[in-house]
């Protein structure tokens, strides 16, 4: 299957091209180019998806090699990639979703003069996440796994001249290599224990290594995890990366790097199973995250964050899902999430496009009247995102719920946790809907003037991702449905069992009616407390605000979380730079390397007045050598 490396390389050709020729070419070209790219490897990952389906299921691993890319003492990593069906589901959700956020930023981005830059890094970004997770062995995931970094801190400074952008840049980049220090550290880790960076063979050999050894790994690789996926405590680059193009957002948080730490915990499963306790430490910080972030939300006022903090309550869902055995189920909801997420992302930069970059729902209202097509798709993707049948996000939720439910480890504190985030995620993903479009406008009126519909290019891509919204969900309907419960693989974890993972994916979750009762009654007491508040009785949340000032405050500062660490690590880390340069750099370094030169200078001053160019003078200092010269050797020598 030769064919599968064109995934990864046609983006990367669409990249050069528009980085290297973009300039000169009409933007029409460009997104031609751009699209074309990523339109190209999608299909080629069809292609692999239907030769996968007529394979058996002990056929679905395949690896393919190019080259030996490494081999030293011993050591030996392939450039390789491996077609299995977790490789193959991640290849379908970046470039079919990614195809569409491309297609949607040919519209808008048109106006934009880094039109070409800006297209150039969007196909090196999902060439990137295409070799993260195509990736035969270790080594070559680090690569795809760093290149996805670097894509991130250029498109989320995309605009650079705003002090913002550069600086949400930086604190993405920098924040995420805290975690990638650990996954560095557990590749080396793997690759001196067993002696090879390949899956095969190390997922053969790693029940051998010793159980501290693999917690050890485990551990490494989770702190990665956490990074990429901005997990508490390394979350608090995410929402400050909405400063990139709303494009940007849609990429990263639905198809790309936030889904990378969840893909790697579910790919390097067979050694997180050989340490439960960092499962259960992956579920906690999960659930945390999931709670926090959803309340976090509650009180944001940005369309973007509001999504962005949604983002980590859900990415936290799958890490609970994953940290509790359920690794079907944490890849089942990453699926449907890269439909929803996406699709709300774009319709709220449908939203910006509108009002001219006004993202503060404060400031909006009324948008249903202008903005039909955009409303509508943003209640379908709400409405998945709240776990509302038939919508997807409900049959991935009640499956991580349903998973949990049975975990080892405070499974039902894990389920509680997970409804009370179902309620207020269905909460505030409706308070975004009532106050970006409900009621009246709450704009002037040259703003409220120039609302518009977004161009058809923006349109039609939202229009299908609200259908992968509405079906993706059914391909998570159980094959067993019975009168008490609902048991059995379905059709996405029987396509998983083919990965390399199998031996992994045997959690089979038994959900009882009462659990989708509830899991669907927590999206609509979500939905009907945020009608109270946000359209019944309007007046409720300020008499609440008042009443909890103390809790409101909390949340608007996000529990300080930020606040401690620019005191904490951000001014501490300027004091001793500031004391490294002033005191250290000048005072010792500097001052030793000038006081060498001092002396040398006050040396050669010294020096330079016995060459006083007189023959006599140095007949003088000859004959008196001579006489010490003499004297020592009469007297001394004796």
């Amino acid at each position: 299957m030769e064919y599968a490396w064109l995934a990864i390389g046609l983006p990367l050709l669409g990249s050069i091209i528009n980085g290297i020729f973009g300039r000169f070419l009409p933007k029409k070209v460009v997104g031609w180019v751009a699209c074309s790219a990523v339109g190209a490897s999608f299909i080629v990952s069809l292609l692999v998806f239907l030769k996968m389906l007529g394979l058996a299921e002990d056929g679905r691993h395949i690896v393919s090699t190019l080259y030996t890319w490494l081999d030293s003492g011993g050591f030996r990593a392939d450039m390789a990639i491996l077609i299995d069906a977790l490789s193959v589901t991640m290849m379908l959700v970046v470039t079919g979703v990614g195809l569409l956020i491309h297609i949607y930023s040919t519209g808008y981005m048109a106006d934009d003069e880094g039109f070409s830059r800006f297209f150039a890094y969007m196909n090196l970004f999902v060439g990137s996440m295409l070799l993260l997770v195509m990736a035969e062995n270790f080594v070559l995931l680090f690569v795809g796994w760093e290149l996805v970094g670097i894509c991130s801190y250029l498109l989320i400074s995309f605009w650079y001249e705003k002090p913002s952008a550069a600086a949400a840049g930086r604190k993405a980049f920098i924040t995420t290599r805290i975690g990638d220090v650990g996954f560095t550290l557990g590749v080396v880790l793997i690759v001196t224990t067993v002696g090879t960076a390949s899956y095969d063979a190390v997922f053969g050999r790693i029940i051998g290594v010793g159980s501290g050894t693999a917690a050890a790994i485990a551990l490494l690789l989770f702190a990665g995890a956490v990074g990429k996926s901005a997990q508490l405590p390394l979350h608090v680059w995410l929402p400050d990366a909405m400063e990139g193009p709303t494009p940007v957002s849609a990429l990263i948080h639905a198809a790309t790097m936030v889904t990378a730490g969840v893909y790697l915990i579910v790919r390097a499963a067979p050694i997180f199973a050989q340490a439960p306790w960092v499962l259960a430490l992956a579920a906690g910080i999960g659930a945390a995250t999931a709670l926090f972030a959803a309340t976090a939300a509650l009180v944001e006022n940005d369309i973007k964050r509001v999504l962005a903090y949604s983002t980590i309550s859900q990415i936290g869902l799958m890490f609970l899902a994953v940290g509790a055995g359920a690794f079907a189920a944490g890849m089942f909801h990453l699926v449907t999430h890269a439909f929803f997420k996406s699709l709300l992302f774009l319709g709220a930069g449908s939203v910006m496009h509108a009002l001219a970059g006004n993202t503060d729902l404060r400031k909006m209202g009324g948008l249903a009247k202008k903005m039909r097509a955009t409303y509508a798709v943003m209640v379908i993707g709400a409405l998945a995102m709240a776990g509302i049948f038939p919508l997807s996000g409900f049959f991935s939720k009640e499956a991580v719920f349903a998973g949990v439910f049975e975990a080892p480890f405070f499974g039902r504190v894990m389920y509680a946790a997970g409804m009370a985030v179902s309620v207020l995620t269905a909460f505030y993903i409706f308070r975004l809907i009532y106050k970006a479009f409900h009621g009246e406008a709450r704009m002037d009126e040259e703003s409220w003037q120039h609302v518009h519909e977004s161009p058809k290019s923006m349109i039609i891509p939202m229009l299908l991702l609200a259908l992968g919204a509405i079906c993706i969900g059914w391909i998570g309907l159980p094959s067993q449905i019975g009168e008490t419960a609902i048991a059995g693989r379905n059709v996405f974890e029987e396509f998983l069992r083919g990965s390399v993972s199998a031996a992994v994916f045997g959690h089979e979750a038994i959900s009882q009616w009462w659990m989708v009762a509830a899991a669907l009654g927590a999206g609509l007491l979500g939905i009907f407390a945020a009608w109270c508040c946000f359209v019944r009785f309007k007046g409720i949340t300020g008499v609440l605000v008042r009443k909890f000032a103390g809790v409101y405050a909390m949340l608007v500062s996000v529990f300080w979380i930020d606040w401690a660490y620019e005191r904490i690590f951000v001014r501490a880390g300027k004091a001793l730079a500031v004391f490294v340069a002033q005191k250290v750099d000048v005072g010792i370094i500097d001052g030793a390397v000038n006081g060498i030169a001092g002396c040398v200078g006050s040396v050669s001053v010294m020096l330079s007045r016995v060459q006083t160019g007189y023959m006599r003078s140095y007949a003088l200092a000859i004959l008196a050598g001579a006489v010490v010269v003499v004297g020592y050797a009469l007297f001394i020598l004796k």
